[in-house]
């Protein structure tokens, strides 16, 4: 996935509204979860939603890529961080709140996985907490065929990069590549991301699999890609 792109990932994202997006998760837990105070991040990449969202909780982070997981460390000194998969990753500890932000399920790329990753997520919650899953796009609202292109330009670091947006069968093909420019050098880097495109009967039968209840779709979520919400019943 981010074979590449790690090091200067923030910077490609520079961007996104994190604190904004925190803040209104924020919200949405305490309709759900007012007396919430522990967080599971899943897929937390560089700890940029964790930076925020632990003025409110206890917080814990997972992924499974290591290089973004020494930018999070670095970011968020003291909260503890796992390397795991997020489709079977058993932890000692249960959360109030467990979170799946920004289009990270989507890695899992079928299905059936997406399946199995909700259901470890909700066995890591505590009775009453609950769970928050950012999607990618569904199958109907993927974009195909076109090109796309970003830019970041610091005094230090400039990145311009392009990407060509596929589709094998159910999942999405992009074809990313990188023109990083510093001081020293410009250089050239290649990555391919493949991201599942799964349906909202899927992310909610996924949830009900999971044996959640109170299953909301919201389609503007944090930043206009949707959010699923469900909670572990109490009994």
């Amino acid at each position: 996935m981010f074979t590449k792109s790690a090091p200067f990932y923030d910077a490609l994202y520079h961007f996104v509204d994190y604190e904004g997006a925190t803040r209104r998760l924020h919200e949405l837990v305490q309709q759900r979860a007012p007396t919430a105070t522990t967080l599971l991040d899943v897929g937390c990449g560089t700890g940029r939603h964790l930076q925020h969202l632990r003025q409110w909780y206890d917080v814990a982070g997972l992924d499974l890529d290591p290089q973004l997981l020494v930018a999070a460390r670095e970011r968020c000194p003291g909260v503890p961080f796992h390397e795991a998969s997020m489709v079977d990753f058993a932890l000692p500890e249960r959360f109030d709140v467990v979170t799946c932000l920004f289009s990270a399920i989507g890695y899992v790329q079928t299905p059936e996985v997406m399946h199995q990753a909700v259901g470890t997520m909700a066995a890591h919650l505590n009775p009453g907490g609950v769970l928050v899953v950012e999607p990618w796009f569904e199958p109907d609202r993927y974009w195909s065929d076109t090109i796309t292109a970003n830019h970041h330009d610091a005094p230090d670091l400039k990145i311009c990069w392009m990407y060509t947006s596929k589709r094998d069968g159910d999942v999405s093909v992009l074809d990313i590549q990188y023109l990083v420019g510093t001081p020293d050098r410009v250089e050239h880097l290649s990555e391919q991301h493949r991201i599942g495109l799964f349906t909202q009967e899927q992310h909610l039968a996924a949830m009900a699999d999971a044996g959640l209840t109170g299953l909301e779709h919201d389609p503007a979520g944090l930043v206009g890609r949707g959010l699923y919400v469900g909670t572990r019943p109490r009994s």
